[in-house]
């Protein structure tokens, strides 16, 4: 069994609703490949989740979802404009760019967020064949920093890369945490926003390895499904996945976990705040705390808890709550840290 942490939202468990899912979904044989009632029951619960006759394609990898997205939005001569933070930029082993043919291009963020003065440089006039022209703008929701686009923030840069001719993709791996925390619909927070296509996480917040690549330009997903089978995203026993979607989006159980977690770190930045040598380096805004702690402290913290040096350098930490995080896991590590900060002294 592993220990309680706060290293990722990843290590936490399946929600008990979605696992009842799985097990029910397993009954008998049914079509692979999606080509079941489990994909159609889905996909119509994930197009009325977000308002809209989007082109849904699931699949089991952050990456892959990723891939797929902007696979099916660009050409191989083409760019996206990322976040210098960006998950696709920085954690992904270059998997965009090897799929794409394309290039990732960074943009310097504040606490990882682009704003449209810090795109306006690529509008200019290219060189011609010597420079790969953009073609889609890349932002997470929430950020890599665990900030938040607020939706006015979003539409400004949806309006912004259309007038230039972009694809608006969001990283959603968080998506839900970002929802839950505007108190906001996922509608109104993705095509509302002016998003036209969505990395729509769920591993992150109680599924077991489900994702969807949710197209509200359906016109741009309408050969994604190749992506997908080229990306090696395409589960044979897709009923499995689908399955977790609609237990997912049922009586917004997505709602419920991903607002837990948010309250649990509120909780988490509240015990912390005041203890000596302890500053968070950005809001709090989601389930992602970004500490500076104290040297001393770490190897206490690291005997009880999972967590990870976001920066070393720097002393700042990367605290990931999850659904299944508990106040007295909070209260334990902050607890420690405390205790370990009076020892020091």
């Amino acid at each position: 069994m592993g220990r309680r942490g706060f290293a990722s939202d990843n290590a936490s468990g399946v929600h008990p609703r979605v696992l009842e899912a799985i097990a029910a979904a397993n009954d008998g044989h049914a079509l692979g490949y999606g080509n079941d009632a489990w994909t159609a029951a889905a996909t119509t619960a994930v197009q009325e989740a977000f308002d809209c006759e989007a082109e849904v394609l699931f699949c089991f990898g952050g990456t892959g979802a990723n891939v797929i997205a902007l696979a099916a939005a660009t050409r191989r001569h083409e760019a996206v404009l990322c976040a210098d933070c960006a998950h696709i930029w920085n954690d992904e082993c270059a998997a965009p760019e090897r799929f794409l043919s394309g290039k990732l291009i960074p943009v310097t963020a504040t606490q990882g967020k682009l704003t449209p003065a810090a795109l306006a440089p690529w509008t200019a006039a290219g060189r011609g064949v010597h420079r790969a022209p953009p073609r889609v703008l890349s932002l997470t929701q929430p950020t890599e920093w665990g900030t938040l686009y607020t939706p006015d923030e979003l539409r400004a840069l949806s309006e912004f890369a259309h007038a230039q001719g972009w694809v608006v993709h969001v990283d959603g791996a968080r998506f839900a945490n970002a929802a839950a925390a505007l108190d906001l619909s996922l509608a109104e927070l993705a095509p509302g926003c002016g998003v036209d296509v969505l990395s729509f996480g769920g591993t992150k917040n109680g599924l077991l390895g489900a994702e969807a690549v949710v197209f509200f330009d359906t016109a741009l997903g309408a050969d994604a499904a190749y992506a997908r089978k080229q990306a090696t995203q395409l589960a044979s026993k897709m009923r499995f996945l689908a399955a977790q979607f609609s237990a997912y989006l049922a009586d917004d159980l997505w709602r419920e976990l991903a607002g837990h977690a948010n309250a649990m770190a509120r909780r988490l930045a509240d015990r912390l705040d005041g203890l000596p040598g302890v500053e968070m380096t950005c809001p709090v805004e989601v389930n992602m705390l970004f500490p500076r702690l104290p040297e001393a402290a770490l190897a206490a913290l690291a005997a009880r808890f999972d967590f990870h040096m976001w920066d070393a350098s720097r002393g700042i930490a990367r605290l990931l709550t999850s659904f299944d995080t508990s106040a007295a896991d909070v209260d334990a590590f902050a607890d420690t840290l405390r205790d370990a900060l009076a020892a020091s002294r």
